[in-house]
């Protein structure tokens, strides 16, 4: 799965979460914040973002997310601690958004994109390419199994 299919899955959790404030949103917009709020121009830094989950004790939900099988949740909390407030402020602020309803949008999304950048609990090298600092996430895998 190449990067604008990741970022478009995203955005598919996001609009179809529970959360109805998030419900209404534009598909084309989400994927542009989505890209820019977990990497920046052309890549996702999804490597980093499951390092701080490995240095935070949510290796375990990490390891889900990178495994086969259920994809454990994570808190709208716990997101705050990877992504930064700031940038999860910008992020709600650009669609409208509460703070808590950008935290639980971000949650939605993560483990979907993860899940599929590393399918059957492998991440996949053609990926590894095309998503610029995902490079982290084969060292990421064998941290956590």
């Amino acid at each position: 799965m190449d990067l604008s299919n990741l970022l478009q899955l995203g955005a598919s959790a996001i609009l179809h979460n529970s959360d109805q404030a998030t419900n209404g949103l534009d598909s084309n917009e989400l994927v542009s914040a989505l890209g820019g709020l977990l990497g920046g121009e052309g890549s996702l830094n999804l490597g980093a973002i499951l390092s701080k989950m490995q240095q935070s004790g949510l290796g375990d939900i990490a390891a889900s997310w990178l495994g086969k099988g259920a994809n454990a949740p994570i808190s709208p909390e716990a997101v705050t601690d990877l992504i930064g407030s700031d940038q999860l402020a910008a992020f709600a602020s650009r669609f409208g958004l509460s703070t808590e309803s950008a935290k639980t949008a971000v949650a939605s999304a993560l483990p979907e994109m993860v899940d599929k950048a590393s399918p059957d609990g492998s991440p996949l090298e053609s990926i590894l390419g095309n998503i610029g600092e995902l490079g982290g996430l084969a060292g990421m895998v064998n941290k956590l199994f």
